[in-house]
């Protein structure tokens, strides 16, 4: 965990919103409201518009480019939108404001209501690879042993059996895991390739392990495969809309 920098708290105008760089070039948006300050991701997830350039009315965040929008106490999505905001924890000493960076896990929605105990027996069993562009990470056909979360990057998907393959039409961001068959019964080989589209670290958590790491703490275990089939389906909706 590291502790940076971001501004000054007198920099964010009361109801107001402003965008700083991460150390690693990351857009994060500070939000300014009657019960405090907020930090998420600074870019919208649907076409990477700066949404420091949309509009806040104190509750609610909307991106000016397609109207997407936000609860600006938990980066839920509202109306239109079709993705939450990743939302970064944030300290406050005298008037400063520093961004708290956590394992990717944290960010991640798969394992988002995992208890703390089997969460931190998840970051010790992560191990952390760094990829170059336009390296692949797996390919179809290869085997589905491994679960994967971003942590920085980008990853793009082809999906397909043999000669048969196509774009899924979507990349992932910090905290999206892909992978998912390996925590699957009967999915032993992949059916697509994930791509990384630049520089990126993921976070590699091997199948079988995580498994048994779910199957201890099955109320952990239980919210995993829920968000699990909300993955997969968003997944192939965006394959099959291609």
């Amino acid at each position: 965990m590291s502790r940076i920098r971001l501004c000054k708290a007198g920099d964010v105008p009361p109801q107001g919103m402003k965008c700083y760089d991460g150390s690693d070039g990351q857009k994060v948006l500070v939000l300014r409201s009657v019960d405090g300050f907020r930090a998420f991701q600074g870019l919208c997830p649907h076409q990477d518009v700066c949404l420091d350039e949309g509009f806040f009315d104190g509750r609610t965040l909307t991106c000016h480019q397609h109207l997407w929008q936000w609860d600006a106490s938990t980066g839920e999505a509202m109306g239109l939108a079709e993705a939450p905001l990743e939302r970064y924890a944030l300290e406050q000493v005298d008037d400063e404001l520093f961004l708290v960076r956590g394992s990717a896990l944290r960010a991640s929605q798969l394992f988002k209501d995992v208890a703390e105990p089997t969460l931190h027996a998840l970051e010790a069993l992560a191990r952390r690879e760094c990829h170059a562009s336009p390296d692949v990470i797996y390919d179809v056909g290869d085997p589905a042993t491994d679960i994967y979360v971003l942590e920085s990057g980008r990853v793009e998907f082809v999906v397909g059996r043999e000669d048969r393959t196509r774009r899924a039409g979507f990349m992932l961001r910090k905290g999206e895991a892909f992978g998912w068959a390996a925590l699957l019964d009967d999915h032993p080989v992949r059916i697509a390739r994930a791509t990384c589209m630049e520089p990126s670290q993921v976070l590699r958590l091997d199948g079988r392990h995580t498994l048994e790491l779910l199957r201890s703490d099955p109320v952990s275990g239980f919210e995993v495969m829920r968000q699990l089939s909300h993955l997969i389906a968003y997944q192939l909706t965006s394959a099959a809309g291609r």
